[in-house]
């Protein structure tokens, strides 16, 4: 490789972090419409609104927004708990306890990204992992808003094979 392409990759690697930081900035996602390319007046870029046309970006929103809130809230959560046990002031229980929590906390966002990955393996639209200590909450995409039995199973098999929670909540969002 030589040097042209390296300023070329490090310029797009560049472009594609401000694009993410303005939307997170924004608070919601960034969308690529195919109507945007056909119409001169229209950025190719728009965001997410209720006047958007596209019908498949619109029943994703609610898997995108969720995941991106939970992202965002573990990530917090996370922060917090490492300025906690970095703090030189903080006692050596609430430094453990810190330390406790943010293990359990980075497993859990293991696991609820391995369970969505196998569902979608699995042949489902898309899917959402909830992880938590006494519980387990999926919900996932179907084209008909329905499980079948065998689906439902095949999520719990899923579900449990990762997380060892027996206690799991199946729904579906079309």
């Amino acid at each position: 490789m030589n040097r042209k392409q390296a300023v070329i990759i490090v310029t797009l690697l560049v472009l594609i972090i401000c694009a993410g930081a303005l939307a997170t900035k924004v608070r919601s996602p960034l969308y690529v419409n195919d109507t945007d390319f056909t119409n001169d007046n229209k950025s190719a870029i728009s965001m997410n609104d209720s006047s958007s046309t596209n019908k498949d970006v619109s029943k994703s929103d609610y898997f995108v927004e969720t995941r991106l809130t939970r992202d965002q809230t573990d990530s917090k959560l996370l922060q917090e708990l490492k300025a906690i046990i970095d703090d030189q002031n903080t006692s050596k229980e609430q430094k453990d306890n810190a330390t406790k929590k943010s293990i359990e906390t980075s497993t859990a966002m293991a696991q609820a990204a391995k369970v969505e990955n196998q569902l979608k393996a699995k042949g489902f639209l898309d899917a959402i992992c909830f992880v938590e200590s006494s519980s387990v909450k999926v919900v996932v995409k179907t084209d008909n808003g329905k499980l079948t039995e065998q689906q439902q199973r095949e999520i719990k098999e899923v579900v449990l094979g990762i997380t060892q929670n027996k206690n799991i909540q199946v729904s579906v969002k079309s």
